[in-house]
């Protein structure tokens, strides 16, 4: 959105048409009102059959012994340390009863402390972290666990309407057993104010869903003047399923 700022709308007209929206949907309603972009880039027309064995043909190929260990420490991925607070983050990928989802290559990438990422489109005036890609990968163990450690986010504006920002938050992906299998979702932390704000979160007019995208901390997963320790578990499929991501959200 490049509009001049003054011709945006006001946050108290963004949270009014919030409050009017209705509720109880546990995923993100398409076509949004409060989030702007939305309505110009939601499918209005049935969705195209493809052959899925044609897609994957053209799709990337990884193996369970491409994904070094390190790649899910996001704190050691570059020339030093970042800035931020270090925290460390897992949980559980399950199904919907509950069992493990072993082997699942779990993908995450988000801002750095200061809400900036390495983006060409992302030109805020907030500072570049040299030491931070923002981005990481693993793959769950037999148990269904996955763990990052990783610089929490910070937040950051964005113009959808005047004075908009986005809770700090962490963009997940999650791929099955071939590429055109995919879940892509964010994570939230507890306490933020601004959800109350964000039109994104608050797409999932369900309370409950929306708690669903909110971590936990853990004083136990937090280690002795080193970091601190968050856990969110992803439920792919059930009534207690993680909601998910337009992959177009910011």
């Amino acid at each position: 959105m490049n509009e001049p700022a003054a011709s945006l709308p006001t946050q108290a007209q963004i949270s009014a048409e919030i409050a009017a929206a209705p509720s109880g949907r546990a995923d993100p309603v398409l076509g949004f009102a409060p989030y702007r972009s939305s309505l110009l880039r939601f499918p209005t027309k049935d969705l195209r059959q493809a052959d899925p064995e044609g897609a994957e043909l053209l799709a990337p190929v990884f193996g369970e012994h491409d994904i070094d260990p390190l790649e899910a420490d996001l704190t050691i991925q570059a020339g030093g340390e970042p800035i931020g607070e270090r925290m460390l983050l897992t949980g559980r990928v399950l199904d919907g009863d509950g069992r493990p989802v072993r082997h699942q290559l779990v993908e995450i990438w988000q801002a750095n402390a200061s809400g900036r990422y390495i983006h060409q489109r992302d030109q805020h005036p907030a500072p570049i972290d040299p030491n931070f890609t923002g981005v990481g990968r693993c793959l769950t163990d037999a148990d269904g666990n996955y763990s990052f450690t990783t610089i929490k986010p910070g937040p950051y504006p964005w113009r959808n309407h005047r004075n908009a920002w986005r809770p700090a938050h962490i963009h997940f992906s999650l791929f099955g057993t071939d590429f055109t299998q995919r879940f892509v979702t964010q994570m939230y932390f507890p306490g933020d104010p601004l959800f109350g704000l964000d039109p994104i979160y608050q797409s999932i007019t369900d309370p409950a869903a929306r708690e669903r995208l909110v971590a936990t901390y853990e004083h136990g997963l937090s280690q002795h003047e080193w970091l601190l320790g968050y856990r969110w578990d992803i439920v792919l499929t059930g009534s207690h399923a993680t909601p998910l991501e337009d992959e177009n959200h910011a």
